[in-house]
């Protein structure tokens, strides 16, 4: 059976390795970042912006970044919203990222949600939501389909 949200998710994957972040955990990575960029280390501090976790990005290529972390985001939405059953990409969705989130072992789906932007609430409001997550936290449980 095709993941369609593997797929996805995928083709996001690759356009953010894409994207031109540049990471720095010291003085040293900082500068050869900055000279990778073109940029000298001292004088253009200016031109980048820290996005956390010691990951920068030249403030000329911001905007990109939102709309591109925009797109994927409303990319995810719309077909959360084609899956009228919840079986289909909704059910990919939660058996990918609650595996990956090792619902298996912990039995607590927070780290997977918190992943997926959603709360437990929203899943539980949502009849194709639950459905789907359902399906697959049984699945991951080992109680098959």
């Amino acid at each position: 059976m095709r993941n369609s949200y593997t797929e996805m998710k995928e083709r996001h994957q690759k356009e953010v390795d894409a994207f031109p972040f540049g990471f720095a955990f010291g003085q040293q990575q900082f500068g050869e970042m900055m000279k990778n960029w073109g940029l000298n280390p001292e004088t253009d501090k200016g031109k980048i912006v820290s996005i956390g976790a010691g990951g920068y990005v030249q403030k000329k290529n911001l905007e990109d970044m939102r709309k591109m972390f925009a797109r994927h985001r409303k990319e995810r939405k719309d077909a959360i919203t084609a899956d009228e059953t919840g079986e289909g990409f909704v059910y990919q969705m939660f058996r990918n990222e609650l595996a990956n989130h090792e619902y298996g072992w912990t039995g607590d789906p927070e780290e997977t949600l918190e992943a997926l932007g959603m709360t437990w609430e929203e899943v539980q409001n949502s009849e194709k939501l639950l459905k789907g997550f359902n399906r697959a936290a049984r699945e991951i449980m080992g109680g098959g389909l």
